[in-house]
């Protein structure tokens, strides 16, 4: 455990394995697995740059959540656009949704090779009277699709 601290002092970047090999040149065989229980025990780690995936640019906004308190109870109060990655046997599909809150029931579906907001934002526009099994009395607003992101995901969701 002496010399494991003192090569951590000398090179704290090295891990359990790259610290085995440095224990190994040096005569004392100890496999990976022991050298990390010692560190963890020890309270010792390797310093490296990890990745930050979870944080947001800072130049990046963030859109409230609209929907937060509303009773959604019926069918055709809110929509939403959802887009998978399909991984495939050569290359991925994005399939395209608009799903129905309530009633869970996809309204449209359509799984081009490649996606853009423009081109989810135009297929939502072009199939939305169609969606609502009538023909709409009053034009939508633009005020009325409301884009909301979280991590990990992006929706364009519809409230009426």
């Amino acid at each position: 455990m002496r010399r494991l601290d003192e090569l951590h002092l000398e090179y704290p970047f090295m891990g359990s394995r790259m610290l085995r090999d440095q224990l190994y040149w040096q005569g004392i065989a100890v496999g990976h697995k022991h050298v990390s229980t010692l560190m963890k025990r020890m309270g010792i780690e390797a310093l490296y740059r990890k990745p930050r995936t979870s944080t947001k640019h800072p130049g990046h906004t963030t859109c409230p959540y609209l929907l937060r308190g509303m009773a959604i109870n019926r069918a055709n109060q809110v929509w939403a656009l959802d887009t998978t990655y399909i991984p495939m046997a050569r290359g991925f599909v994005y399939l395209t949704a608009v799903v129905d809150w309530a009633s869970r029931k996809v309204l449209a579906a359509r799984s081009p090779s490649h996606w853009n907001r423009a081109m989810r934002l135009r297929y939502c526009w072009k199939h939305l009277p169609i969606m609502a099994g009538r023909r709409l009395s009053t034009p939508i607003k633009a005020a009325s699709l409301l884009p909301t992101s979280s991590y990990g995901r992006s929706r364009n969701r519809v409230v009426d």
